[in-house]
């Protein structure tokens, strides 16, 4: 039986979902930053796949050892008090079985709900069939029955992220694997890539789970725009590190080239204050 908290925080993290708001993810690659994220005021916590990896020194896209990504979110879940939902990219297993291990993993540590997205084919510009995430989708939800958790399975669709000659048919594939998600047993859509606000309008609409959308780099809508619309989940995914990577190198090239700290002592944060983020009481 798991903890009844871990099962509170699962239906809290559906609730979030239905708000009047967005539920807003500063998505978090370790420890610190996911418990900087919850003290900022983040009512959950995603991790992004690719911050994760690089934190790790692997690139993105399942290159990292599944025990390296278990153990970065057992360090995650030890430090945060809100709900944590998980990017496992395509699963980390080939089977549905094999993601079904990895959830079950990541549930034992606490975690209340995952990302799981199709992909293209390896050598190729393709999908994957829709079959292959939804069997995934199906294994997942059943683990979840298994042990009593209304678990949150956010499936995501790459349809925006491969060429695309004709965009009406492009929308018409995504609300098809939408649908087919869905009833395999997904809780919301993802789609990362989509921009326009016309079409996150339209598929707000017309899709029957919470519409996700990417908001990690220039040029998408704010959130007031998105929340109009009928977005329920906006996710920075590793915009948030890329930025913090890119204040890194200014710091090492102005300390390296010119001798001087002003980038990093403009606006620290001390270490009185990150020590304070790990203390109990």
């Amino acid at each position: 039986m798991l903890p009844k908290r871990q099962r509170e925080r699962a239906e809290e993290f559906h609730r979030l979902h239905a708000n009047d708001k967005p539920l807003m993810l500063v998505n978090a690659w370790d420890a610190v930053s996911a418990r900087l994220f919850e003290q900022a005021g983040s009512p959950a916590i995603a991790t992004t796949s690719a911050g994760l990896a690089w934190s790790m020194g692997y690139p993105d896209g399942e290159q990292m050892d599944k025990r390296e990504l278990i153990q970065s979110c057992e360090r995650i879940c030890r430090v945060v008090t809100v709900p944590v939902s998980v990017d496992i990219e395509r699963g980390f297993g080939r089977t549905p079985t094999d993601v079904s291990e990895t959830v079950r993993a990541l549930i034992e540590l606490g975690v209340v709900g995952v990302n799981i997205e199709d992909g293209v084919a390896s050598g190729s510009t393709q999908l994957v069939p829709p079959v292959i995430l939804a069997e995934k989708i199906s294994a997942i939800r059943a683990v979840a029955e298994e042990v009593g958790i209304r678990f949150f399975i956010n499936a995501r669709t790459d349809t925006y992220f491969v060429p695309a000659d004709d965009p009406a048919a492009r929308f018409d594939e995504t609300m098809n694997r939408a649908r087919i998600y869905i009833e395999a047993g997904a809780d919301g859509i993802f789609v990362p890539g989509l921009e326009s606000i016309e079409e996150i309008e339209r598929m707000a609409r017309e899709v029957a789970r919470p519409l996700n959308i990417y908001a990690g780099y220039a040029g998408l809508p704010s959130v007031a725009a998105l929340e109009r619309v009928g977005v329920r989940r906006v996710s920075l995914g590793c915009g948030p590190l890329q930025a913090v990577l890119a204040l890194a190198r200014h710091i090492a090239n102005e300390v390296l080239k010119e001798g001087t700290y002003t980038s990093m002592t403009a606006s620290m944060i001390s270490a009185g204050e990150v020590n304070k983020l790990f203390l109990k009481g």
